[in-house]
């Protein structure tokens, strides 16, 4: 069963499934005061930060931590 929340699992979801997730996640509002993705994402487009995840090759979180601040 898959979550309600939260991307898709590898195992089970389709690569088109985790690309929407991400482009309907993380688009661009245009409003830099109030996003902050580009600075999180060091200027990247998120489609292409995650593009293992969508080919199914790495782990959401895996991608996502790599990202998260350091403490």
């Amino acid at each position: 069963m898959r979550p309600l929340f939260g991307p898709p699992p590898l195992e089970d979801s389709t690569k088109e499934e985790r690309q929407a997730y991400i482009e309907e996640t993380y688009h661009c509002i245009n409003d830099c005061d109030m996003c902050g993705l580009c600075r999180v994402y060091h200027g990247k487009e998120p489609v292409l930060v995650y593009q293992d995840y969508i080919e199914g090759k790495k782990a959401f979180e895996d991608i996502a931590a790599a990202y998260r601040p350091q403490r």
